[in-house]
């Protein structure tokens, strides 16, 4: 397995392979960049094919966590770490606690999070082994609320833009991903009489956003090609690829999904479609800025993070005005925001 030549290196600081055979714990921690902080990002807990696939995941979402942060206008750099297997054999106490005392070995550099099949529990049991762990119980806890709360308002700004209309009732929304973040937005899109058509591969998740929500459930591979005003992928990565573009009928791609180009190239592919797409790290920020208020002199504020996460909606209009302005796509132009920010510091 190569690193410094992988096409997802970018020039990362440091990328650290941990592993402890008592616990089965294999994980790779990747700090991409710490110009404006401390790297933060979460821990993604999932059984990757193979050592390689997990490799280009997280270099991927640390890059990823550096342009997220910088756009949010936090303070911290952008790291990630991936736990290496199937979470619901290998989880235990002693595995997060020795994961906690493998982040003690970066001494600061990197402060790990929730992610994909991480909890809060699992952060409080490495939390017993290490300072550096964000997200803890009693303080800003679970980030998914958050989540979901940024991203349903960059939905907002998104229809605003595209269509001209503050409202969402009667728009249809294809949503791929169940998750607490994809089912805490489906509850707010549901609030707002939009029309909610989903897939997970989770079945129990499937009946609940049709039971609650009134959701029409279609097959993992058949939400591509619905008839839907937005998609709204909320599951892994690299789901806007040359597969899935020709498929789509929708008219704005925005969700919460880390990733969700699997080039650069299908950004342009969208904006050649007509498709207006709200780029990742700025829709999906909510969390990270929550997290974020764990630092804050005077405690932490749950009401002062909803605060900020609510730029979210200028930070996008933002980005959608400009790229009609320059004529380029909407994910490049938020790279360039990000890009200028990480150059000078976060100044």
């Amino acid at each position: 397995m190569t690193v410094f030549s992988q096409p997802e290196f970018d020039n990362h600081e440091q990328i650290v392979f941990a592993n402890d055979e008592a616990t089965g714990l294999r994980a790779i921690i990747a700090v991409h960049n710490t110009n404006c902080g401390p790297a933060v990002g979460g821990c993604r807990f999932w059984n990757y094919d193979n050592d390689e696939d997990a490799l280009v995941d997280v270099l991927r979402l640390s890059k990823g966590m550096t342009y997220k942060n910088a756009l949010a206008g936090l303070n911290f750099g952008g790291g990630k770490a991936v736990i290496i297997g199937d979470p619901k054999k290998l989880k235990s106490e002693a595995l997060f606690r020795a994961f906690g005392k493998k982040l003690n070995n970066l001494n600061g550099t990197y402060y790990s999070a929730e992610d994909v099949n991480i909890t809060t529990t699992d952060i409080m049991q490495a939390y017993q082994e290490t300072d550096f762990v964000v997200g803890l119980e009693g303080k800003s806890g679970n980030p998914a609320p958050f989540t979901a709360y940024g991203t349903y308002l960059g939905i907002k700004a998104a229809v605003k833009h595209k269509f001209n209309r503050e409202s969402l009732d009667g728009l249809t929304f294809s949503i791929q991903g169940l998750g607490s973040v994809g089912m805490y937005l489906c509850k707010r899109l549901f609030e707002e009489n939009a029309k909610l058509i989903v897939t997970d591969i989770n079945q129990e998740s499937v009946e609940k956003a049709v039971s609650e929500f009134g959701a029409t459930a279609v097959g993992l591979d058949e939400i591509y090609a619905v008839d839907a005003d937005v998609y709204v992928p909320c599951a892994l990565g690299a789901t806007i690829n040359d597969d899935t573009i020709p498929q789509l009928k929708v008219k704005v791609v925005a969700g919460c999904a880390n990733n969700q180009l699997q080039l650069p190239i299908h950004g342009a592919k969208l904006k050649d479609l007509g498709i207006l797409y709200a780029p990742d790290y700025a829709i999906n920020a909510g969390g990270i800025i929550n997290i974020f208020f764990e630092q804050d002199e005077d405690g932490y504020s749950a009401s002062k993070a909803n605060k900020k996460v609510e730029e979210i909606y200028d930070t996008l209009t933002e980005i959608f005005v400009r790229a009609d302005k320059e004529n380029k796509p909407t994910h490049e132009v938020a790279d360039i925001l990000a890009q200028e920010i990480i150059k000078n510091g976060g100044k």
